[in-house]
């Protein structure tokens, strides 16, 4: 039997009802095999970076796992799939994106998977929530170096889950 492992997933949405997205994501989350969502942050609405389209809503979510990392992947892209995620370029505004940020102290780097994830030191809609759930792992200097991104945090109400 495999230890379980505590792995961060970012959340976000810019299509549809994203808000409703990302509740309906950690839901399926909860349902994956041998996983369960311990938290997750409040929704932040964040400007796309590197992208166009209407603003995103991102939230952050600490899992525990019994489930390797590629399985845990392949459980996130099926929940995306289920949410109508399209893929027709790089960056293009989405339904639902799920991404694996961390996966215990694991680093991996793989064709189908890089851990941690390898611009999440680049985007404020990361770093906020995943500090509101764990503040040793995102520094003063990682904020700093996204303070230029326009991000605010909804009330709490608007927790995702």
């Amino acid at each position: 039997m495999r230890a379980p492992v505590v792995a961060y997933v970012g959340l976000g949405a810019n299509l549809g009802d994203a808000q409703q997205a990302l509740h309906d994501a950690l839901a399926a989350l909860a349902q994956a095999p041998g996983t369960r969502v311990l938290r997750s942050s409040r929704v932040y609405r964040s400007a796309p970076v590197a992208a166009a389209g209407p603003d995103f809503f991102n939230a952050v979510a600490e899992v525990q796992t019994l489930l390797p990392a590629p399985e845990l992947l392949e459980q996130l892209q099926s929940i995306e799939q289920a949410a109508g995620r399209e893929r027709p370029y790089r960056n293009a505004p989405r339904t639902l994106d799920l991404d694996l940020l961390l996966y215990g102290v694991a680093r991996i780097d793989s064709a189908r998977l890089t851990v941690p994830h390898p611009r999440m030191r680049e985007r404020a809609f990361v770093l906020l929530p995943l500090r509101e759930l764990a503040p040793a792992l995102v520094g003063d200097a990682d904020l700093a170096a996204v303070s230029g991104q326009r991000i605010t945090a909804l009330p709490p109400t608007s927790s995702p889950g």
